[in-house]
């Protein structure tokens, strides 16, 4: 059942959007059809408007909100806000979200719309789990989307107001988050789950597997909430650089002690990064390992969920063409990746928190979304609206072989992710 919506700018935001894509077309009638079906969906039946001015953004068949799938929901209008300006309240009001929802517990990645007492397990971790915590994963992109947000905002608007008292008090606490994690063998956190899928816990009494110090960041859950293998999670330490980054020249006079700290740790992973990530994918090729631990150990993969290595140029770290990621990308986009399947349906990247043969629409996207080919983009954009068994929406993941076996009845982040490209396609076929 459609939930009804709150607040006039969130109301205006729904009806420029239908007239927008009303005004568009994309390559076929297939993907017009489901674009326009899908550019609204958030909105109209995710989204909920706060008394405090903010906005809570569900993920879509679960009730909670993900900080990182928050940001990647909402992260298309972005290149919508000149020509419909309530997008900027609506987005500055969920980056309002994001930010008070990382002061009240910067090792969550999800949380509820009120104090519900809801969570998606009774776990056990080194502080009582928030009535308002839906689960108390670390995830070092949870505490990245906020900032990736607030970055893209800027650059596409100008405007400082987003950079308020509020926005760099929680920084710091981020900074202390990572500062901590940098060194996990005397951090406090720890994370069990009971009869659960081994992936669904941290292993060694909740503290994860041993890693050595890098100066990097260590991560105890990927992008896709599941477990990481080894401590290092590289695309998310890459997504740290990126979002950082671009903040130093921001960052107020009164906070030069948060810079100083700021400059350091992007030193100090950057160096990590150089040092363990990257790795020898054939006997004449370099590239990104996916995991490492600083003892030698390093996964050689990539999952579906972003941030990902096939997702770098995505998430800011790096160029299109850069030649480490260049070889990275060939890597993962072929039978080397364990999570890279081939069927007669579908073919692309899928995840460990699905099952095996299963492929995400999510990194169908991703591979026209990194490609300078507006006919990669539009075979991409063809593939998802193909194979989404007549459902109009995306779904999480889907059977390489059968279209009717599909994860999640609706998963927002995947739509959104479809309308990302689509939205990326109108404005470069626009260029041409």
């Amino acid at each position: 059942m459609r939930e009804k919506v709150k607040g006039n700018v969130l109301e205006s935001a729904i009806a420029s959007l239908n007239q927008y894509s009303s005004n568009h077309e994309l390559n076929n009638t297939r993907n017009t059809r489901l674009f326009r079906n899908l550019l609204t969906d958030v909105l109209t039946k995710a989204t909920k408007y706060e008394d405090d001015g903010s906005y809570f953004v569900k993920t879509g068949d679960i009730p909670a909100m993900w900080l990182r799938d928050a940001t990647f929901q909402v992260l298309p209008y972005v290149s919508l806000i000149n020509e419909i300006p309530d997008l900027y309240d609506l987005l500055t009001g969920v980056l309002k979200r994001e930010l008070r929802f990382v002061k009240m517990d910067p090792y969550a990645n999800a949380f509820n719309q009120t104090s519900s007492g809801a969570h998606w397990s009774d776990d056990d971790s080194n502080i009582p789990v928030s009535d308002h915590v839906w689960e108390r994963k670390f995830e070092i992109d949870s505490l990245c989307a906020p900032l990736f947000l607030a970055n893209n905002l800027y650059e596409k608007t100008g405007n400082t107001d987003i950079f308020d008292e509020e926005f760099w008090n929680t920084l710091s606490i981020i900074i202390d988050v990572f500062k901590t994690e940098q060194h996990h063998d005397t951090s406090p956190y720890y994370f069990k789950r009971k009869d659960c899928p081994s992936n669904d816990t941290l292993s060694n009494d909740g503290k994860g597997t041993p890693v050595k110090y890098t100066g990097m960041i260590w991560d105890g859950f990927r992008p896709s909430d599941n477990a990481c293998v080894y401590g290092y999670h590289i695309p998310s330490n890459m997504f740290v650089v990126s979002v950082l980054t671009p903040l130093l020249d921001k960052v107020p006079e009164r906070f030069a002690t948060l810079k100083n700290e700021i400059l350091t740790l992007l030193n100090e992973i950057k160096s990590g990064i150089n040092r363990y990530a990257i790795v020898q994918l054939s006997n004449d090729t370099s590239g990104y390992a996916y995991e490492v631990d600083g003892m030698g150990n390093y996964k050689l993969m990539d999952d579906a969920n972003v941030p990902s290595l096939l997702s770098l140029p995505f998430i800011k770290y790096c160029s299109k063409d850069d030649p480490l990621y260049e070889n990275t990308r060939e890597f993962v986009l072929s039978s080397k990746n364990p999570y890279y399947y081939s069927g007669t349906v579908l073919q692309g990247i899928g995840s460990n928190h699905t099952p095996a043969n299963y492929v995400w629409p999510i990194s169908i996207a991703m591979e026209g979304l990194t490609l300078d080919n507006l006919d990669k983009k539009a075979q991409q954009l063809d593939v998802i609206s193909e194979t989404n068994n007549e459902t109009s929406q995306c779904h999480e993941s889907i059977d390489m072989n059968d279209q009717s076996k599909y994860t999640r009845e609706w998963f927002s982040w995947s739509n959104m992710t479809y309308c990302q490209l689509a939205l990326d396609f109108i404005n470069e076929n626009a260029g041409r």
